[in-house]
């Protein structure tokens, strides 16, 4: 199996990282799979913010949720929202 990556999903995965309660794990293609707590509300919250399906959570798979890789802009706008969401959940806004 490959793990190929693109430089912004390299850099959006490395942005991940500095969320506390989100664990990005190796992925394949344009999403990446992170480990978080309450992944259905959480992908509830994002995509009713961002776009629809942009989050989503897979089968099989507990506690973690797909996000896609997006443009840069794309990218920053889902990082600052899952930022302020994760902020939000934990009682630190």
């Amino acid at each position: 199996m490959s793990f190929e990556t693109s430089p912004e999903k390299d850099r959006l995965f490395s942005r991940l990282t500095t969320i506390p309660g989100i664990s990005p794990m190796p992925s394949v293609g344009d999403w990446i799979l992170i480990r978080v707590d309450n992944p259905s509300d959480l992908a509830r919250k994002i995509n009713r913010r961002i776009e629809p399906g942009t989050m989503k959570v897979p089968r099989g798979v507990d506690g973690a949720v797909r996000i896609r890789v997006g443009e840069p802009r794309e990218n920053e706008r889902l990082f600052q929202t899952l930022r302020e969401v994760t902020q939000i959940q934990r009682g630190l806004s």
